[in-house]
């Protein structure tokens, strides 16, 4: 029998809680959109706009910071549902390619976090709320930790794009209907369809 035959799997006691579901869209939202405008902005001349979109860059970049903090909390607070059946080599690299996509969505902000601070240019939120500076500026620090948050971004791009990869290929070649963990799709109540 191929992949395109299979009858759907139900996955409805594999589904995460509300809590999770919502943590999960926020940053899988975010996160695309800060690496975007992070290249858009990088390739603007200088400028008031530059400036403005390098402030709201930092200040979306540290609330998906806070939402993933707040994400790695949930789940260690609140046990995820069982895992789906699947060959141990699959499960083993869904494993490495949760646990890098928690990593660097928390490094890759950090360290911008950190560069801003060690360029001199403090994090202030929405224009209001000054962030602590652990660092102080230093011109030496800030020359590793720019491109580092760069590399840590890209990373993370294309560690989310093979998580999408891996999701299309599960819900759509497989027929598996694993978007209905996250809440996305159509809720399977066992009936093959």
């Amino acid at each position: 029998m191929t992949s395109l035959s299979r009858p759907v799997q139900r996955v409805t006691e594999h589904r995460y809680d509300a809590i999770a579901i919502s943590l999960h869209w926020l940053i899988a939202m975010a996160l695309p959109a800060l690496i975007v405008m992070g290249l858009y902005m990088t390739a603007l001349p200088f400028s008031p706009q530059r400036l403005k979109l390098y402030n709201w860059h930092k200040w979306a970049g540290m609330l998906a910071l806070a939402v993933m903090l707040l994400r790695l909390g949930w789940r260690a607070a609140h046990r995820p549902p069982s895992a789906l059946p699947m060959p141990a080599w699959q499960a083993s690299a869904a494993h490495l390619a949760h646990a890098g996509l928690y990593l660097l969505a928390i490094a890759a902000p950090a360290a911008g976090y950190l560069y801003s601070c060690a360029a001199g240019f403090p994090v202030v939120l929405f224009g209001r709320w000054p962030l602590p500076d652990p660092l102080g500026a230093s011109q030496e620090l800030a020359a590793i930790l720019k491109p580092l948050h760069h590399w840590l971004a890209y990373a993370l791009g294309m560690l989310a794009a093979l998580h999408v990869t891996a999701v299309a290929k599960h819900e759509w070649l497989d027929r598996e209907r694993i978007l209905a963990r996250m809440g996305a799709g159509a809720k399977n109540t066992g009936s093959i369809s």
